[in-house]
């Protein structure tokens, strides 16, 4: 059975139209509130990020959770990471993040976390839409008697709380003094929380896009817009830069030259030092859209290597079947289930500072073991909501053949359609960039026709 509301991270879109409304968001929480509590949940922690938009959808939201009878903790703008963290430690049953990631601030989101830090499966969430659809369509949403409804208080100790548990991560007896770090906190959630961890770990930081306003989260900053970051890492002679996205999920780094370092060679060096150290466990999981030097440098150190759907709730559960701990996506989300049960990019950044000092090495110096296989991705903006039609074309269908018949064993080919976005997705990698870009162009040509 196919989901309704829920895409691939949750419930997205642009705010003001349908589903991220008031009225939709209120709905929502009921729902969510009322599968929840059917299962025993008594408190459910809200976290949001700094867009303008969730100060009205954790209201809603809110209101919605009481009705159920929920009880709400509020902490405020706090990373996606940190909610499901916190939503543990406070012995919250569930955790709300108001968040729509890398996004423009005019979209917005809501997803929700269970008890352990892990997203809600499956059957939940489509327990959660049977009732949402009786709500909006039946007017069948209802409220518990009055000595029932759900109490809300703030938690004003939250952020403290999430940045002594990023430092716990990394290790005693290193320190980053002597480190000169540029910090870009895309003007969203971390931007109170990530430079003082690195300052509290001993680093000299230059913080940059930490002013947020409501409007510019994720405005030409952070880890979907790195100009600004490695003209800052130049300027300042920094060591290397740090870049997360609006709810710091995801992380970039760019080296002391200005060049970028993603999600894919992040892994590589995780895995190189979980090597090295000992700590190896199993193999590295990536995704469909993963580079494929990062599969050839693994095999290069005898570390197996599988590939999940894109999206990070994908690579969790293949981590999960496999046994296996350390995953992620090029674009920057990182999983170490040993340190935490979603993706976090303070706390895969701090992992990979610990690795360079462990090594004695610049960033540059330990990510030069891996190659990047040129890979050219284009995103095509659809118009209507067919992607899966677009997809099965006979146009489309015949242009993947023909591109991969010109590429044969020197690359491949992978269509996709977003799950956060109205796009599909055309990457093409294989050994020469520009075989790539003009079969890219190709296929993007006959999506859009």
């Amino acid at each position: 059975m196919s989901r309704k509301y829920f895409g691939t991270d949750g419930v997205r879109g642009k705010v003001g139209e349908f589903p991220i409304t008031p009225d939709f968001a209120m709905k929502l929480g009921w729902a969510a509130g009322t599968v929840l509590a059917s299962s025993g949940t008594k408190e459910v922690l809200i976290g949001k990020d700094t867009r303008i938009s969730g100060y009205m959808l954790e209201s809603a939201i809110e209101a919605g959770l009481s009705a159920a009878g929920i009880n709400v903790a509020l902490v405020g703008p706090m990373p996606t990471p940190a909610v499901a963290y916190l939503a543990s430690t406070f012995r919250a049953d569930a955790g709300v993040v108001i968040s729509a990631s890398h996004n423009p601030f005019y979209d917005n989101g809501i997803k929700f976390f269970s008890n352990s830090g892990t997203k809600l499966n499956d059957e939940q969430e489509l327990e959660i839409e049977a009732l949402l659809d009786k709500a909006i369509n039946h007017n069948a949403m209802q409220c518990v008697e009055s000595a029932e409804l759900g109490k809300v208080r703030r938690i004003n100790d939250a952020a403290g709380r999430y940045i002594e548990f990023c430092k716990g991560v990394f290790s005693n007896e290193l320190s980053l003094a002597g480190l000169k770090i540029v910090v870009d906190s895309a003007n969203g959630a971390a931007y109170h929380i990530a430079p003082n961890v690195y300052r509290e770990l001993g680093a000299e930081v230059v913080s940059i896009n930490d002013k947020p306003n409501g409007l510019n989260i994720n405005a030409e900053c952070g880890a979907t817009s790195l100009d600004s970051l490695q003209t800052a890492v130049i300027v300042h002679e920094a060591d290397l830069g740090i870049a997360l996205d609006g709810d710091a999920d995801r992380v970039m780094f760019v080296d002391h030259n200005g060049h970028v370092v993603d999600g894919d060679q992040i892994l590589y060096i995780l895995a190189k030092s979980a090597k090295q150290q000992g700590t190896m466990s199993g193999g590295i999981v990536g995704t469909l859209m993963s580079n494929l030097g990062l599969e050839i440098a693994l095999k290069g150190m005898d570390i197996p290597f599988k590939r999940a759907k894109v999206g990070d709730r994908y690579v969790v559960e293949q981590l999960k079947e496999t046994g296996w701990r350390i995953g992620g996506e090029g674009s920057g989300h990182i999983l170490h289930l040993d340190h935490a049960s979603t993706g976090d990019g303070v706390v895969a950044s701090l992992l990979v500072l610990q690795a360079i000092l462990e090594a004695q090495q610049s960033l540059a110096e330990i990510v030069s073991g891996m190659k990047k296989l040129p890979q050219v991705l284009i995103n095509v903006r659809l118009l209507t909501n067919n992607a899966d039609e677009i997809l099965n074309s006979n146009v489309v269908q015949q242009a993947v053949i023909e591109a991969e018949s010109v590429l044969a064993e020197n690359g491949r080919v992978l269509l996709r359609k977003s799950g956060t976005e109205p796009l599909i997705r055309v990457m093409v990698e294989s050994t020469d960039v520009e075989m790539s870009q003009a079969q890219a162009e190709y296929i993007a040509n006959a999506v859009r026709s």
